[in-house]
C-alpha cells in the first residue's frame, strides 16, 4: 500500500513539474508526502535541512556567485571576451570561437553555468549577429559554451559534491581543470566546422599588437584566475578562502581601477547574487532530504543491484553514465548531484573508478544535461537573453552536444585527465584542505 501511494506522490509532484511548478517546491512536496507516508518524523526533516547547509564550505557557493556578478559589473568579463576574439578572430567561426574562450576564461573566475551563459551571451550575442552569424548559432554557441563553467575550477557544484562525498574540494577544482578545456576545445572545433561550411563571420587580420593590447587591457582577468589556481593548487587559500579572496578583488578592481562599478550600483550587485543564492541553496538542503528519504526506502540498494548485475568496469561505468545524461535532461544539476552521486559513486569505487575521476565523470555529465531537452536551463537562459524560441534553438545545438559527448568519452575512459595534476607522494594524493 506504502508503494502505491508513494508512486501516487510521484506521479503528482512529476505533474506539477510539467506545469512548471519550481523544482524546489516539487521535491518538496515530494519530500513532505513521501515523510508522511512512510511514518518519517517532520521534525527530522526540519532538522536535515538546517544541517544540510550547515557547512563551512559551502560559502564558497555566494561568493563565487557574486564573483560572477561582480566581474560582469567591472567590465572585467568585456575585456576578457575581447582579448579571446583578437587571438581568434582571424579563423572563419573565430568570433563564435572567441564566445566559446570567454565561457571558458569566464568559468575560470564564476564557477557558474547560468551567470557564464548569461554575462558572456549579454556580450557576445549582438556581436556575433552583427559580425554575419545565424542567429540561432549564436545563441546556441553561447549556451553551450556556458556548461564549462561548472566543470572549469572554481566550480559550485564541484563544492557541493566535495561535501556530499567527503573529497578534497581542491583535488575535485584540479580535477577539472583539463576536462574543462578539452571540452572548450572540442566545442571550438565543432564551431570552426559549422561556421567554414556555412560561410560565417567576418575575419580580421592576425595582429600580434592586437593581441598583446586585448591581453594588456585584460589583465585583470588574467590576474583574478591566476589568484583562483594558484592559490588553490598551492594550498595557500582554501575554495571558501580563494572565493572570498577573489570577491574582493573583483570588487576593488571594479571600484577603484576600471571604476565601472559605482556604489550606488553595489546594492544592485549584491542583491542579484543574493537571488540566485536564495534559489540555490533551499534546492540543496531540501534534496538533501530527499536523498535521505531515497536511502531509507532502498533506492542504493536497488541501483547498486542492478548495475552490479552488468559486471565489468567499463558497462558499469557507462551504465552510471547513462543515468547521469537521463537525469540531467529533467532535473537541475544540483538535486542530480545530491540525489545520484552518493548512489552511484560508491558503485563507481567498488570497480575501482577513482573517486576524483569518477566526480569529474559525473559533473560532465551533469553539465551536458544544460544543452539536453526537455530541462536544459542554459538552452532557456540563452532564449531569455536572445528572445529567441527555447525549441527553435535546439537544432542549432545539437553538433555542440554531440561533440561534448565525444569529449565526455575521452574523459570516461582516460582517467589520467581528470587525475594527472594530483601531487602524488609514493601511491598516495595529497589531500588539499577544503
Amino acid at each position: 500500500m506504502d508503494g502505491f501511494l508513494i508512486v501516487l506522490v510521484t506521479i503528482g509532484v512529476t505533474i506539477l513539474f510539467v506545469l512548471g511548478v519550481p523544482i524546489f517546491l516539487v521535491i518538496g512536496f515530494w519530500v513532505v508526502g513521501v515523510s508522511l507516508i512512510i511514518d518519517f518524523t517532520l521534525a527530522n526533516v526540519g532538522v536535515t535541512l538546517y544541517e544540510g547547509l550547515n557547512f563551512f564550505g559551502l560559502l564558497a557557493l555566494p561568493l563565487f556567485i557574486l564573483t560572477g556578478d561582480l566581474i560582469n559589473a567591472a567590465g572585467i568579463a568585456k575585456r576578457l571576451s575581447d582579448f579571446a576574439y583578437s587571438v581568434l578572430g582571424w579563423l572563419r567561426g573565430g568570433l563564435a570561437m572567441a564566445s566559446l574562450g570567454a565561457c571558458g576564461l569566464f568559468a575560470a573566475i564564476s564557477g557558474s553555468n547560468s551567470a557564464t551563459t548569461a554575462t558572456i551571451g549579454s556580450i557576445m550575442y549582438p556581436e556575433m549577429t552583427k559580425g554575419g552569424y545565424d542567429k540561432h548559432f549564436a545563441a546556441a554557441t553561447v549556451a553551450a559554451g556556458g556548461t564549462v563553467g561548472i566543470i572549469i575550477p572554481p566550480s559550485i557544484i564541484f563544492i557541493v559534491y566535495g561535501f556530499l562525498m567527503n573529497l578534497s574540494i581542491s583535488d575535485l577544482f584540479i580535477g577539472g581543470l583539463i576536462p574543462g578545456l578539452l571540452m572548450v576545445v572540442a566545442m571550438q572545433a565543432t564551431c570552426y566546422w559549422v561556421a567554414k561550411r556555412n560561410g560565417w563571420g567576418h575575419l580580421i587580420a592576425f595582429d600580434p599588437v592586437r593581441i598583446a593590447r586585448a591581453g594588456g587591457k585584460a589583465w585583470l582577468g588574467f590576474l583574478a584566475i591566476f589568484i583562483v589556481i594558484w592559490g588553490i593548487y598551492s594550498g595557500i587559500f582554501s575554495p571558501t578562502e580563494a572565493a572570498g579572496v577573489t570577491a574582493g578583488f573583483c570588487l576593488l578592481a571594479g571600484l577603484f581601477i576600471t571604476r565601472e562599478i559605482k556604489l550606488k550600483a553595489l546594492p544592485d550587485v549584491l542583491l542579484r547574487s543574493g537571488q540566485i543564492t536564495g534559489l540555490l541553496a533551499p534546492l540543496i538542503a531540501v534534496s538533501v532530504v530527499m536523498q535521505q528519504i531515497l536511502s531509507l526506502l532502498g533506492a542504493k540498494a536497488f541501483v547498486t543491484e542492478i548495475l552490479g548485475a552488468l559486471g565489468g568496469y567499463y558497462p558499469i561505468l557507462f551504465a552510471c553514465m547513462a543515468l547521469v545524461l537521463v537525469a540531467g535532461t529533467i532535473l537541475e544539476s544540483l538535486p542530480n548531484t545530491i540525489i545520484l552521486a552518493p548512489i552511484l559513486a560508491p558503485i563507481a569505487a567498488s570497480i575501482g573508478v577513482d573517486p576524483i575521476h569518477f566526480a569529474v565523470v559525473f559533473l560532465v555529465g551533469d553539465a551536458i544535461g544544460f544543452i539536453t531537452p526537455p530541462y536544459g536551463l542554459n538552452l532557456y537562459v540563452a532564449s531569455g537573453i536572445t528572445g529567441i524560441p527555447y525549441l527553435r534553438l535546439l537544432r542549432y545545438t545539437l553538433p555542440y552536444l554531440l561533440a561534448l559527448m565525444l569529449a565526455w568519452l575521452i574523459i570516461a575512459t582516460v582517467p589520467q585527465l581528470s587525475t594527472a595534476l594530483l601531487v602524488h607522494e609514493g601511491a598516495g594524493i595529497f589531500q588539499l584542505t577544503n
